[in-house]
């Protein structure tokens, strides 16, 4: 009998617990008394269970009505919730947003678009996974990402597979510690001199070519898995490194870190071009399109593209 079971006997159920009056509930629900009457009982025919207690002048709840009220709310609940998300689903496109982003890219413009984001979508679902540029394309590639937010300067994986579009630029800077040899340097610093030494790359610790980051520009090199453990290392005089200029601003502005300017990469807060990866002749959809929206405003800290 739970097969006959609908959402409209649930909502009258609810409505008549709720205003504790069957002509309450009618008018609530703008139906005839008579309706409401009938929708209680075949409810619970289908439940097999009395819900209310037939004496007296108001609707008392019996044991299994008690019990089964909450459970009532819950499934209209989870009723509306599914008819947002188609709502949501109608809107953006997708149903979820799942995209790849290279850690390089700078947190603060992230979050802000992922809020914005998700204020115009609510109901949006947003997976996000936190891999270097090539792993990203990977995920793009097999499917489990439908976009991926890369360096311009990373190799495309598949260029046959794989296209890109430019989103924006990002300021880097490179920096190392105020008693760090290369702080005494004449500026500018040249590549010659910062090879000798130790530079601090973001890496997935891939051992093919692909795993090693295109900020990479000689061999004493240590690879960390975050800019957060880049920056400490920094701090600690362990090596210098290039870093979005976000990360470090506060730390060249107190005297923490000191900003080397150097000559084969342009010199002061050099712009790191980001792309976004998919495969070649896919259709974005409107969540991603509203994604790169976010990105690519004036006020999210970044060099919009043209």
């Amino acid at each position: 009998m739970l097969d006959t079971l609908t959402i409209n006997q649930l909502r009258t159920f609810v409505a008549v617990c709720d205003e504790a009056s069957f002509s309450k509930a009618s008018r609530r629900l703008m139906r005839a008394q008579s309706a409401i009457s009938h929708s209680i009982a075949a409810l619970e025919a289908a439940l097999g269970v009395a819900l209310f207690s037939r004496e007296g002048h108001k609707p008392v709840l019996t044991t299994a009505g008690r019990l089964l009220l909450a459970d009532a709310r819950a499934v209209i609940a989870n009723t509306e919730e599914l008819k947002n998300r188609a709502r949501s689903i109608a809107t953006t496109g997708v149903s979820e947003l799942v995209v790849g982003v290279d850690p390089h890219f700078p947190r603060g413009p992230l979050v802000k678009g992922l809020t914005e984001l998700k204020a115009e979508a609510p109901l949006l679902q947003v997976k996000l996974f936190s891999q270097m540029s090539s792993k990203s394309e990977t995920l793009v590639l097999d499917g489990r990402c439908t976009i991926a937010l890369v360096m311009a300067a990373s190799e495309v994986l598949d260029a046959g597979a794989l296209e890109r579009r430019h989103v924006c630029d990002v300021p880097f800077v490179t920096v190392c510690a105020p008693d760090h040899p290369l702080s005494g340097q004449a500026a500018p610093v040249c590549a010659v001199e910062l090879q000798r030494h130790t530079q601090l790359v973001i890496t997935d610790h891939h051992t093919d070519r692909h795993g090693l980051s295109t900020c990479a520009i000689g061999e004493r090199t240590w690879f960390v898995a975050d800019l957060a453990a880049a920056r400490d290392f920094v701090l600690a005089g362990l090596g210098w490194a290039h870093m979005p200029l976000e990360n470090v601003a506060a730390d060249i502005a107190n005297g923490n870190l000191h900003q080397l300017h150097v000559g084969p990469i342009g010199g002061r807060h050099v712009p790191m071009a980001f792309e976004m990866s998919s495969l070649r002749g896919r259709r974005y959809s409107e969540s991603e399109e509203l994604f790169l929206e976010k990105l690519r405003r004036p006020d999210a800290g970044l060099t919009a593209a043209a």
